[in-house]
């Protein structure tokens, strides 16, 4: 081999190759240990590779412990998230992209700075709002809460987004007899389809994987979302290792068939932010 194609290898292939194995191994070993029985979890030396499979943590975490039913809630949560921002982030993004007024760039830059203020702050302000309201433990409030959390970031994404669709497109729908609204919606939605994907799935990604907010605002085991649910399942004197681990393999799996179906969206879409 050439020392061209050595120097290759050190700089870019071997780097790369550490950062794979460093970022994946924890999930493989997850799923290792998902696959395992309790004796072979704490065993002595460690099995990198499960001797005899077994799909009975899967069946423990499912029936078990409730998890179905954190599950269902995670998903009425991140559902009606992600459809309330892309509903209202679309139309600031359009507003901000398509009219001139004054103090919109100092608007963006505010929009832009909420993302500096750390969660932890908002929690005790935010218990007391909803605690007055009577939502808590109600999946109301963790939909108000990821909402307003993720819109100011989706309105500027979605900015990004419209300001790539010429604006001569919607002048000929509305010279044709269209208002507004119809020429927004039949000229404008179908072109940001990749921006509506992409947007969908970091409001999934993170409304489904968010811990601190779900835990101060849900004090009932039935309102649990997913990440509240697993960290209940490691009790003070004992841990079904098992059972966590199987619960976390369902818990990633809608995010990777998510990713797997969105991931040329993804691309397409960032790379319109970017120019807009």
């Amino acid at each position: 081999m050439s020392k061209l194609k050595w120097d290759r290898v050190i700089v870019f292939y071997l780097p790369l190759a550490m950062m794979m194995v460093f970022t994946l191994f924890p999930f493989y070993w997850t799923v290792n240990t998902a696959f395992k029985s309790e004796g072979d979890i704490i065993q002595r030396p460690l099995e990198y590779i499960p001797g005899s499979p077994t799909i009975e943590n899967f069946v423990v975490a499912w029936n078990s412990v409730g998890f179905s039913t954190y599950f269902k809630n995670s998903t009425l949560v991140a559902v009606f998230t992600v459809c309330t921002v892309l509903l209202f982030s679309t139309l600031a993004g359009y507003a901000l992209s398509r009219y001139q007024f004054k103090g919109k760039r100092a608007f963006l830059l505010l929009l832009l700075a909420t993302q500096f203020v750390p969660r932890s702050m908002l929690i005790i302000p935010l218990f007391i709002i909803f605690k007055n309201l009577g939502l808590i433990s109600n999946p109301l409030s963790l939909i108000i809460t990821y909402s307003a959390i993720e819109l100011p970031f989706t309105s500027v994404l979605m900015n990004g987004f419209i300001s790539n669709v010429p604006r001569q497109l919607e002048e000929a729908a509305m010279i044709d007899g269209c208002s507004r609204l119809q020429a927004i919606r039949h000229v404008v939605f179908p072109l940001l389809l990749p921006g509506i994907i992409a947007t969908s799935v970091f409001t999934f990604i993170y409304v489904w994987n968010e811990f601190l907010l779900a835990l101060m605002l849900t004090n009932q085991q039935s309102s649990f979302t997913l990440p509240v649910g697993l960290s209940y399942m490691m009790g003070e004197f004992n841990i079904n290792y098992g059972a966590l681990a199987a619960g976390s393999v369902i818990a990633i799996i809608p995010a990777i068939i998510l990713f797997a179906y969105a991931q040329k969206y993804l691309v397409n879409g960032l790379g319109g932010a970017v120019k807009g």
